[in-house]
């Protein structure tokens, strides 16, 4: 939604950005999420689970008008989150700003950092002394947080937003678990590649509205790239196109290494993998069976399993080893 605030501003629409910059208790969001607003009224994205978005794109609006940033705050003791349904504990603290000749910029460079997939933080002072700006690898600063959040820092509160590419999933193999994989992964907000030699299979009949490679991985993978946001999906059950692809990915910071078939299947693939020089020990990376354990049986089962595992790797949490065949 960043890009569109961007291309928004740039048509000449006047923006307002509502970021999350802190929460507390059941807030539906995390620090970072943004509500994007062009002065018509048309927005993209959320700062809550949509109770709480009519008061903030009001609050947008008034922004773009007056050029002033707000802070908006929404709690259980606030009558309008009552009456939005923050019944439950919950607190979410958003700022809210126009996107001028200077913000621009900033997201423009930033912008150009996500598409070029490299990670990078962004600092917004809150007393609004000193300008916004974005955080070099090892600033002292940027060196602080951990996520995106509020810090006090040399005697001043700063917003620091990490911001990452967006999560990408590769996808060995357009077997028929690879098409409900692929369609439920984009609803997800994954980019998705599908990445099969074998013509018959990586058709757009059978995957619509997916970016389809039809080269080995061996040759694929390296253009593509496997960086910390990409989890790597082998689907196929072929040695020659499976085993190249999982060398790869363990080779990388991928986050996450997942591959179809049983236990029994696995232990060969293993073994085929240390003959050829891999460790035994970095095949631990390799969640086989693929998925988390929901008695999955169908394709679309599968694809659930396989997702649901993918999103705790990506939020680093202790995964459970599923058991789709």
């Amino acid at each position: 939604m960043l890009m569109q605030a961007e291309r928004w501003r740039r048509s000449g629409v006047d923006v307002a950005i509502a970021t999350v910059i802190e929460t507390f208790g059941s807030a539906p969001r995390l620090a970072g999420s943004h509500l994007v607003v062009e002065a018509t009224g048309r927005f993209l994205g959320s700062v809550s689970a949509g109770c709480i978005e009519g008061d903030v794109i009001e609050a947008a609006l008034d922004a773009i008008c007056d050029g002033a940033p707000r802070m908006l705050e929404f709690g259980v003791a606030d009558e309008t989150a009552w009456r939005a349904g923050l019944t439950c504990g919950g607190r979410v603290v958003a700022r809210v700003e126009k996107l001028d000749d200077l913000r621009l910029d900033l997201l423009c460079a930033s912008n150009r950092l996500i598409e070029a997939r490299r990670p990078h933080a962004m600092a917004t002072p809150l007393d609004e002394v000193e300008a916004p700006r974005l955080l070099p690898p090892g600033d002292p600063l940027e060196r602080e947080v951990a996520a995106s959040g509020v810090i006090d820092w040399r005697g001043r509160r700063w917003f620091v937003e990490r911001r990452d590419p967006d999560p990408r999933l590769i996808v060995i193999g357009a077997v028929h678990v690879a098409q409900p994989l692929a369609s439920i992964a984009r609803i997800a907000g994954f980019d998705v590649i599908v990445v099969d030699p074998r013509a018959a299979y990586a058709t757009f009949e059978r995957f619509p509205d997916v970016q389809l490679d039809a080269r080995w991985p061996e040759d694929a993978l390296p253009d593509i790239g496997l960086d910390a946001s990409t989890a790597v999906a082998v689907l196929t059950h072929d040695p020659k196109i499976d085993d190249p692809a999982l060398r790869l990915a363990l080779a990388s910071d991928c986050f996450y290494v997942g591959a179809l078939g049983s236990k029994a299947t696995h232990a060969r693939r293993c073994a085929r993998l240390v003959a050829i020089g891999l460790e035994a020990r970095s095949l631990e990376r390799v969640r086989a069976p693929i998925g988390l354990d929901i008695g999955a049986l169908s394709p679309a089962d599968i694809a659930v399993a396989a997702l649901g595992e993918i999103i705790l790797a990506r939020r680093r949490k202790p995964l459970r080893r599923g058991s789709a065949a």
